[in-house]
């Protein structure tokens, strides 16, 4: 699949074609060291939401004995 670089205004767009069907709304951009543009899915951290915390225990036992006495 290849697309074009458009420019509308003042901003560069990349068409998506229609075979791709996104699962998110929202993307931060980078460009790679050898000019590849990357699109990554913005996604809540669930560590720094408040719901989740609450909704989840991070207690954690220990699997090894413990053998320093």
């Amino acid at each position: 699949m290849t697309v074009r670089l458009r420019r509308v205004g003042q901003t560069n767009l990349l068409d998506l074609p229609s075979q791709i069907k996104p699962m998110y709304s929202e993307f931060t951009v980078y460009q790679g060291r050898d000019g590849q543009i990357v699109y990554t899915p913005v996604q809540s951290n669930p560590f720094l939401d408040a719901k989740f915390i609450a909704t989840h225990d991070f207690t954690q036992d220990d699997i090894f004995p413990d053998t320093h006495h």
